[in-house]
């Protein structure tokens, strides 16, 4: 059997709003991840970049269960000897929440190229606004979605 590759032609791309108001971070990230990479398709081949655009709206509001905000950090390293940095779940989620939702999903897709391809079609904002309407995106429907 041979491997199907998807041609150009046929990927079509959607635009989704996904209003995280409510929901659990990890769900909201798992989704999102599954939209980004196309698994959503029938024509999903995990070689190629079939996903869609994904816009995360309310990433304020998202919430955290048990108690990952007091306990868990984000790293990040400046590359140099000593420079590694962590901000505690508790600020990130106050000050920029939307790297906190970013970072959960960019974990959730491949660490390579294709990966990278794929991350730049996700736009996280904190509010409700976004700077997407001329893109007429589609509201996803979060009901399936457990709330925390």
């Amino acid at each position: 059997m041979r491997t199907y590759t998807p041609k150009v032609q046929e990927i079509t791309r959607e635009w989704h709003v996904i209003d995280a108001e409510g929901l659990v971070l990890g769900r909201v990230a798992t989704v999102a991840a599954s939209l980004l990479r196309g698994k959503h398709r029938t024509y999903f081949a995990p070689h190629v970049d079939t996903g869609d655009f994904v816009i995360i709206v309310n990433a304020d509001k998202v919430v955290v269960t048990s108690n990952k905000v007091d306990q868990k950090f984000a790293y990040r390293h400046s590359g140099y000897p000593g420079g590694l940095r962590a901000t505690s779940w508790k600020k990130l989620l106050a000050e920029d929440p939307a790297t906190l939702v970013f970072d959960a999903i960019k974990g959730m897709v491949p660490k390579n190229r294709l990966g990278r391809a794929q991350m730049g079609k996700l736009f996280v904002y904190a509010g409700p606004e976004h700077p997407h309407a001329a893109q007429q995106p589609s509201s996803f429907d979060t009901s399936a979605i457990r709330r925390g």
